[in-house]
């Protein structure tokens, strides 16, 4: 896989039992871009590790006054530096690409697992990890990926030197081979505290990046309620202790870095004199001490890599952790690859869901009632499938099918939730409303439906460049936009796409009556002959709808007409007109002095209420 090819057509399926076992499926997804880096890292490497030989070689022959071996070593030095050259090179361009690929793959995989779980997933894991990992951890675990073929190929060089020596030099080759390995060695003792201080340091940024960006979106309201000195300060004692654990984190990586130093120094140091005295002795020549020197001053270099494979593992390993976390959640039942679950295609019909017992009718508009906004909102993620832990019998049923039975892509396909708070990205209005959709629903439509004029409007005042609406650009997440205008062009983005069955959550709580009395109309003309599910406790959408199910306790308790739930239905009415209990038992006796032929006075009662 190289980089212009990405994204990858199929990721994979990851091994996330654990973050060591996501590291080593990710390695060996991408063997044979670790293998071509391992190659061109022996090349390199080889090629530095061949330059004392050859500088010992040309010393030996000037002391000889030998012209031929001099003109051999010359030789052989140029063409170890063109293999270092075109090896570092190649090395390095392997090397980045295996990064990129591999920080690229966890990304695909966590946007692919984002999709599928939906709304859900900020229920199991913490927004904040889910950005963390998204875009820091990534390149972690990318660094270690890439690191661990180079490190390879230092290892087996170093292999290779110290066998050379042996064979080259015995006296000193054994010195070399005996001290590499305590040098190699010498920091693991430090690794675990590193480790840990790593660990502290990342769990404090993490801390103080989820309390910036609360901070940030709520800065409003904080400003509002007077809060934002008092969050200020909060966000100041979270930096200081990331300061403060980072600090300690530099100071331990600095002694691993200085100990790579010093024992390398202590290891030349030796050779050295120990050479000079086999040297006296007459057990070696010049020549040969000059290569054994060369050799372990080079040899620093692929030794540093050990302590970059400890500094990666050690940063990418609770990095690999977290996403191993985030990809090892799973849908409540995923049966898109079950034999014969694709027989059914996008089934339409009525739409049941066996818990509460709601049924919304096929082709009609079904308002739905709930005291509880929280009840009201894991129904809604129920009808579209997204539930976080739903029981094999508790599915939802769209023409009888139930919705756990079909790939993804179909449920998806076949009911869209819109949540109470949707999230408006970036970009140009078209762009916002380029959404799969079935083209039965234009843009201007949609826009018209959801009573957008006066959106538009403030969009081309905004865009002084943009003179079609179409073209004007629109803010992160539309902060530039009144709350009422952002959730009526998220309503004109649901139409939009014309799905089968559309499930809307406080679609108009922003804004006021007389648009809102608008959008009710415009959304029962423009979905007429679709299903769609309306959550709402407003009498204007209401009155409007074919039907109105009430639910209390999770249970649907009343299903009829509105005028006639109020009526009837004493819970409903405190729902709906925000009664109290008092009050509601005061409407229930006034209603059952009236008798049910005499109800002339809480009708008008009703129409009051729904104009106002």
């Amino acid at each position: 896989m190289q980089i212009q090819d990405l994204p990858y057509p199929d990721p994979g399926v990851p091994d996330a039992r654990s973050g060591p076992r996501f590291l080593r499926w990710l390695f060996w997804n991408q063997l044979p871009g670790q293998l071509k880096s391992l190659a061109w890292g022996l090349l390199h490497f080889a090629s530095v590790a061949s330059l004392p030989f050859c500088v010992g070689i040309g010393v030996q022959a000037a002391v000889d006054r030998s012209g031929t071996r001099l003109a051999l070593a010359g030789g052989l030095m140029a063409l170890a530096c063109v293999g270092n050259a075109v090896g570092d090179t190649f090395l390095h361009r392997a090397a980045v690409t295996n990064w990129i690929t591999a920080a690229a793959r966890v990304q695909q995989l966590l946007a692919r697992r984002t999709a599928t779980l939906g709304s859900t997933l900020t229920r199991r894991v913490a927004a904040g990890e889910v950005v963390a990992v998204s875009t820091g951890d990534v390149e972690k675990i990318g660094w270690f990926v890439e690191a661990l073929s180079r490190f390879t190929a230092a290892v087996v060089t170093i292999v290779l030197v110290c066998v050379g020596l042996l064979v080259y030099q015995p006296a000193l080759g054994v010195v070399v081979v005996v001290g590499l390995p305590l040098l190699a060695l010498a920091v693991l003792p430090l690794l675990p505290h590193a480790t840990r201080r790593a660990d502290v340091q990342r769990e404090k940024a993490g801390r103080a990046t989820e309390l910036a960006s609360d901070t940030v979106a709520g800065l409003r309201v904080l400003r509002g309620i007077g809060g934002e000195e008092l969050f200020l300060d909060r966000y100041r004692r979270a930096s200081q202790e990331v300061r403060h654990a980072a600090v300690r984190s530099a100071r331990m990586w600095s002694l691993i870095a200085a100990i790579q130093v010093l024992l390398p120094g202590i290891l030349l140091i030796t050779v050295v004199c120990y050479g000079v005295h086999l040297a006296r002795q007459g057990r070696i020549t010049v020549g040969e001490l000059v290569t054994v020197y060369s050799s372990v001053m080079l040899l620093a270099y692929p030794l540093r890599h050990f302590e970059e494979i400890a500094m990666a593992y050690s940063f990418s390993r609770p990095s690999a952790k977290r996403a191993a976390r985030v990809l090892s959640l799973e849908r409540a039942v995923d049966t898109a690859g079950t034999p014969g679950s694709k027989r059914h295609g996008r089934p339409s019909g009525d739409l049941y869901d066996p818990v509460t017992g709601l049924l919304a009718p096929a082709g009609r508009l079904t308002a739905v009632v709930c005291g509880d906004p929280d009840v009201a909102g894991r129904l809604a993620e129920r009808l579209g499938g997204h539930a976080a832990h739903a029981e094999r019998n508790g599915s939802v049923l769209l023409g009888g099918v139930a919705l756990d039975d079909l790939p993804l892509d179909s449920a998806r396909g076949s009911v869209l939730v819109q949540d109470k708070d949707p999230v408006l990205l970036s970009g140009t209005l078209r762009e916002l409303l380029d959404v799969p959709a079935s083209g039965a629903v234009g843009a201007r439509e949609a826009l018209d439906a959801a009573q957008c004029a006066d959106v538009l409007a403030a969009l081309v005042q905004g865009s002084l460049d943009a003179a079609d609406p179409m073209d004007a650009r629109l803010t992160e997440r539309g902060r530039s936009l009144s709350g009422g205008q952002r959730q009526r062009l998220s309503l004109a983005r649901s139409l939009v796409t014309d799905p089968e069955v559309l499930v809307l959550d406080e679609p108009t709580s922003a804004v006021d009556s007389h648009t809102e009395a608008r959008i009710a109309e415009g959304v029962r003309e423009l979905r007429a002959g679709r299903t769609t599910v309306v959550f709402t406790s407003s009498p204007l959408l209401l009155d409007r709808a074919d039907q109105v199910v009430f639910l209390h306790d999770e249970t649907v308790v009343a299903v009829g007409g509105h005028r006639e739930l109020v009526r009837t239905e004493p819970r409903y009415r405190a729902v709906v007109t925000r009664e109290t209990e008092a009050e509601a038992k005061t409407g229930a006796e006034a209603g059952a002095a009236l008798g049910a032929d005499d109800l002339t006075d809480l009708d008008k009662l009703v129409e009051i209420e729904e104009t106002a």
